[in-house]
C-alpha cells in the first residue's frame, strides 16, 4: 500500500546535500564572501594571526628534538645553545605567543564571521518578505525556513572554523612534509611511498561507508516517518483495527534498519583494522628503520624524535583534510541555495519605516476592466477571462460562484498579489500601474475565512492593523468589533497570548480580532473572503453584527459561500469557470427565475429547509 512519505524531522549535518565542486558554484560563492568586504583590514590581520600561530606550532618538533640531543651533549643546530634550560625557556616564549596568536585568530574570524552572517540573515530574511506571493505557492515553508537556518549555520561553520582549518592544515602538510624531507630524506622517501596506498584506500572505502550510512539513516527515516502518520491517524488505526499492520510494517523497517547498520559496521571495522594496521605499520617502520639509522650515525636520536613529532602533524593534517572538504562542499551548497533566495526578483516596493505613509489617497471606486488571469506557474490555464465590474465607492458588491470559479483571486488581484494577464484594474478610475503597491496595499482591508493571528497578544494583533494607534483606538476598533467582551472575559484582557497561528481562540473569536484589526486599519476598500462560511449560528450573528460595522461607508468586495449573507449587497457578480455568468442585486437575479444564482439560492434554500 502506497502511503505518502512525511519528514521525520530529523536534522543531521551529514544528510545535507554535497554537490560536486565547479566553477559555477565557487562563482556563486563568491557572492557570500563579499559580505566580508566590510570587514577586510579584521580579515587580513586574522589571517596573519593564522599564519603565525601555524609556523610556530611547527617549531616544537625541533625544539623538542633539539631538547633531547642537548640532554646527550650533542648540538643539533649550531646557532642555538645547546643548554636544555635554553631551549625549555624558549619554547615556553614561544607556546606563549602561539596561544595569544591562536587566540586574536579565533576572536577575529568570529567576529567578522558572526557580522557578515547577520547581514546575510537580515539581508536573505528582507529578500523573502519582499519576494512576489507566486514564490511562496511554489515552496514549501519549511524549506524557506531551513534557508535560513541549517544553510546558513554551513555558512557560519566555515567562516569561523573550517575556512581557518583548511588553511592551518595546508600549512601544516605542505611545510610539514618539507621538514619531514630536510630532517631525514631517507625516512621521508619511505613514508611516502607508503602515502598513496593509504589515500586511495581511504577515498574509496570511505565513499562505500558513506553510502551504507545514508542508506541506513534513509531507512531510520522512513521508519520514523511511520511512527509519525501511525500517531497523527491513530483513530484510523484503532477504527480499522489496524494495530498489527502498522507494528508489523513498522517492524519490517526496523529490521532493514538492522541489516543495513550491521553490513556498515562490518565494513568500518574491517576499514578501522586496515587504517590502524597501517599507521601503526608505518610508525613501527619509521623507529626500526630510524632506529638503524641512528646506530649507523646518520641522523640523531633528536632528530628521530623530530621527524617522528613532525609526521604526526602531516597525519594529522592529512587526516582532517576529508571532513573539512566534505564540510566546504556542504558550505558551498548551502550557498548556492542561499543566493537563490538573494538572487530572487523582489516586489517594486522599498522597505522603510515611510511605507505606511500614504502617497496617493484612494476614495474607493474599483473598476475591472477585461480583466484575464493565469497563474505563472500555470500560464497555460486561465483562471478568470475578461472579467469586468465596477464597484462606486461605498458600495457593497458580493461576488459569487462554485468552488474554483476564480472568486478568491480576484480578492488577489485587488490586492495586486498578482498583475493581470490582460486588462486593466484601475482604483478611482487611475490605472494601478500609476499607484505605489504599498499606496495600494495601505487602503485596501481583509477579513479572510482562515485568519492567521500571530503568536503574541490580542493587543498585538488587533494593533497590527495600524502600529502606531494608541491603546483606546485598539479598545474602541474591538468593541465595534463585538470583541472587547469575550476579550475582558480573559483574565490578561488584551495581554491575552493568543498561542501559535491563534489556537487558543475560537474560530469567530479569531474572526472578530481580525475585524478588529481591519476597522483599526480604516481601509477605503474591504474585501470579505468568505468571512463567516466556517462559523457555528452563533458566532456568525456576532461576526456578521461586527462585519456590517466594518462596512459602514467604505467599497465592500463580499466573497460569499452562503448566499443568505448577500441579500442586502448593492450588486452581486455571479462567476462560472472565470466568466462573468450574471450581474445585479438579489431582487433582480432572483426575478430571472434562471440563471446560476438563481440555481445556487434555491439550492442552498431547500437545503437549510432539510437541516432545519
Amino acid at each position: 500500500m502506497a502511503r505518502p512519505r512525511l519528514n521525520s524531522g530529523d536534522s543531521h549535518s551529514d544528510d545535507l546535500p554535497k554537490p560536486k565542486l565547479n566553477k559555477e558554484l565557487l562563482k556563486k560563492a563568491t557572492q557570500i564572501l563579499s559580505y566580508l568586504k566590510p570587514y577586510k583590514g579584521k580579515f587580513i590581520l586574522g589571517m596573519i594571526f593564522l599564519i603565525l600561530s601555524s609556523l610556530t606550532m611547527l617549531t616544537f618538533p625541533a625544539l623538542l628534538g633539539a631538547m633531547i640531543d642537548a640532554a646527550q651533549g650533542k648540538q643539533t643546530y649550531p646557532w642555538l645553545e645547546s643548554s636544555v634550560l635554553f631551549i625549555g625557556g624558549l619554547s615556553l616564549v614561544i607556546l606563549s605567543f602561539q596561544s595569544i596568536m591562536s587566540f586574536f585568530r579565533i576572536r577575529l574570524f568570529v567576529e567578522i564571521a558572526e557580522k557578515a552572517l547577520a547581514s546575510i540573515r537580515r539581508e536573505s530574511y528582507l529578500k523573502l518578505i519582499t519576494l512576489p506571493i507566486d514564490f511562496f505557492a511554489n515552496r514549501r515553508v519549511g524549506e524557506l525556513n531551513s534557508r535560513l537556518s541549517a544553510d546558513l549555520s554551513q555558512i557560519q561553520d566555515i567562516m569561523t572554523t573550517t575556512l581557518a582549518e583548511i588553511i592551518r592544515q595546508t600549512i601544516s602538510l605542505v611545510i610539514g612534509v618539507l621538514l619531514l624531507i630536510i630532517v631525514s630524506p631517507k625516512l621521508a622517501l619511505m613514508n611516502l611511498c607508503i602515502l598513496p596506498i593509504l589515500v586511495v584506500t581511504a577515498i574509496f572505502f570511505g565513499r562505500f561507508i558513506r553510502n551504507l550510512s545514508k542508506q541506513t539513516q534513509d531507512q531510520l527515516a522512513d521508519s520514523n516517518s511511520i511512527v509519525q502518520e501511525t500517531l497523527l491517524g491513530i483513530s484510523n488505526v484503532k477504527a480499522f483495527v489496524n494495530e498489527y499492520y502498522e507494528a508489523h510494517r513498522y517492524s519490517k523497517k526496523l529490521d532493514n534498519v538492522v541489516n543495513l547498520s550491521v553490513k556498515a559496521a562490518t565494513y568500518r571495522g574491517l576499514f578501522a583494522s586496515f587504517i590502524i594496521f597501517c599507521i601503526f605499520g608505518a610508525v613501527i617502520a619509521v623507529i626500526w628503520y630510524g632506529a638503524s639509522l641512528v646506530a649507523a650515525g646518520e641522523i640523531t636520536v633528536g632528530d628521530l624524535t623530530t621527524y617522528i613529532l613532525y609526521s604526526m602533524f602531516v597525519a594529522g593534517s592529512m587526516g582532517s583534510f576529508p571532513e573539512l572538504y566534505a564540510g566546504l562542499q556542504r558550505a558551498l551548497g548551502s550557498s548556492e541555495r542561499v543566493i537563490e533566495i538573494l538572487n530572487e526578483n523582489t516586489e517594486d516596493i522599498k522597505v522603510t519605516e515611510e511605507d505606511k505613509n500614504i502617497k496617493r489617497h484612494i476614495m474607493g471606486k474599483l473598476t475591472f476592466n477585461q480583466v484575464s488571469f493565469a497563474y505563472p506557474s500555470r500560464p497555460e490555464c486561465n483562471i478568470l477571462n475578461e472579467i469586468s465590474f465596477t464597484a462606486d465607492a461605498g458600495q457593497k458588491i458580493a461576488i459569487v460562484g462554485p468552488s474554483g470559479a476564480g472568486k478568491s483571486t480576484i480578492a488577489s488581484l485587488i490586492l495586486q498579489f498578482y498583475q493581470p494577464s490582460s486588462g486593466e484594474i484601475r482604483y478611482d478610475e487611475i490605472p494601478a500601474s500609476s499607484f505605489a503597491i504599498t499606496d495600494i496595499r495601505n487602503q485596501i482591508g481583509i477579513v479572510p475565512q482562515d485568519v492567521l493571528l500571530f503568536g503574541g497578544t490580542i493587543r498585538e494583533n488587533i494593533n497590527y492593523g495600524k502600529l502606531d494607534a494608541n491603546a483606546e483606538s485598539v479598545i474602541e476598533a474591538a468593541k465595534r468589533a463585538n470583541a472587547h467582551d469575550f476579550i475582558m472575559g480573559f483574565p490578561d484582557g488584551y495581554d491575552t497570548m493568543v498561542g501559535e497561528r491563534g489556537v487558543k481562540l475560537s474560530g469567530g473569536q479569531r474572526q472578530r480580532i481580525a475585524i478588529a484589526r481591519a476597522l483599526l486599519k480604516d481601509p477605503a476598500i474591504l474585501i470579505l473572503d468568505e468571512a463567516t462560511s466556517s462559523l457555528d449560528s452563533e458566532s456568525e450573528r456576532l461576526v456578521q453584527e461586527a462585519l456590517e460595522e466594518l462596512m459602514k461607508n467604505r467599497t465592500s468586495i463580499i466573497i460569499a459561500h452562503r448566499l443568505s449573507t448577500i441579500k442586502n449587497a448593492d450588486n452581486i457578480l455571479v462567476i462560472d469557470e472565470g466568466r462573468v455568468a450574471d450581474f445585479g442585486n438579489h431582487v433582480e437575479l432572483l426575478s430571472k427565475g434562471s440563471g446560476l444564482y438563481h440555481h445556487l439560492y434555491t439550492l442552498q434554500s431547500s437545503q437549510k429547509s432539510l437541516t432545519q
